[in-house]
């Protein structure tokens, strides 16, 4: 279990919950027989399994930044399984990059060459024998019921580069960069606006842990995954900050510290392109919106950006915009987070 609540399954996939204006929350229970996970490592699936560790993770990751070039070879003779399911740029060259200048060394794996799949061999399998290989995994995976099985299976540490339900890498860079700019994080105020996916549910439960108040500005049928909202919801209440459902951009945009976006449609998302311009559309970052947010506010993205949808062109080529000085800090968060999952 990785929630802090007693759920018999904490991930599950948004499209199952819908949050009303009320915040009136439904679950329905699932019966699962839960397989044994391996005790004695630590995997980074979901924000929440590294909660304790994640200001020190992002204080490591500036740390690690300034001292690009003189930090050694802490993770030399160490390896990096990389599983790729999804297509991607910063994902495959950040953690690429980041365990060899660690001094470790990658093995990228097409999902397609590999005999995974349910006429194939298992992951439980595919997780045991890798563990026998390589010192840690990283998985950019489609469905998150197979990243947990990986987690579950693999005898070394797990970190997730992707999948339907979370983006903790991308949450951890996000909180890198907000340090960075704004110096911390108590009474900062961060608006996220288009769709409630994986993004903006690990954005959840990291401004929960580090005491950002977060605004999910969402349409009322794409909102975050209810279990992470009621989650996170508790936890930023134990640390003085709050999260909040909103489906009205220009009231939530009022004096914001961050605003924060995200494509309109994710990868493997088969919602027609004219469908998702008219549900996205009153949420588009644009001069409006920067207008009622604070003037020292800065613009987010986590790219691939679609200019002229989530977030016009002015805007992210504006003085506002730290998008790719937040592209960058991918590299030194997974640094992070490998150095300290993988380290003797």
């Amino acid at each position: 279990m990785r929630g802090p609540a007693p759920l018999p399954d904490r991930r599950i996939l948004r499209s199952d919950y819908f949050i009303s204006k009320s915040f009136t929350l439904t679950y329905h229970y699932i019966n699962l027989v839960m397989m044994t996970p391996v005790m004695g490592k630590k995997n980074l699936i979901s924000v929440i399994d590294m909660k304790d560790e994640w200001p020190d993770l992002v204080d490591l990751a500036i740390k690690l930044k300034a001292e690009r070039g003189h930090h050694g070879d802490p993770l030399k003779g160490k390896s990096l399984g990389m599983i790729f399911e999804k297509p991607s740029t910063r994902t495959r060259i950040s953690f690429d990059v980041a365990i060899t200048e660690l001094g470790g060394h990658a093995v990228y794996l097409d999902e397609s060459k590999m005999q995974i799949g349910v006429h194939s061999e298992t992951m439980e399998d595919t997780a045991r024998v890798m563990s026998r290989f390589v010192h840690g995994i990283m998985y950019r995976a489609n469905d998150y019921k197979m990243m947990d099985k990986l987690g579950d299976w693999s005898t070394v540490p797990v970190v997730s580069g992707l999948d339907n339900l979370e983006h903790p890498c991308q949450a951890l860079a996000d909180m890198v960069t907000i340090k960075e700019k704004l110096g911390g994080f108590r009474g900062k105020k961060l608006v996220y606006l288009g769709d409630g996916n994986n993004v903006c549910n690990s954005l959840l439960y990291a401004s929960a842990i580090m005491g950002i108040d977060m605004i999910a500005c969402c349409p009322a049928i794409r909102m975050p995954n209810a279990e992470i909202m009621w989650n996170a919801t508790k936890i930023a209440e134990a640390n003085g900050s709050k999260i909040i459902a909103s489906h009205e951009p220009e009231e939530a945009c009022k004096d914001a510290d961050v605003l924060y976006t995200d494509t309109w449609i994710s990868m493997g998302d088969k919602t027609p392109e004219e469908e998702a311009i008219r549900i996205f559309k009153p949420y588009q970052i644009n001069d409006d919106l920067i207008a009622i947010a604070k003037p020292s506010c800065i613009v987010m993205h986590c790219l691939p950006a679609h200019r002229g949808q989530e977030i016009t062109n002015e805007v992210m080529e504006g003085p506002h915009s730290v998008v790719f000085d937040q592209a960058e800090n991918r590299l030194h968060a997974q640094k992070a987070v490998l150095y300290t999952l993988m380290k003797d």
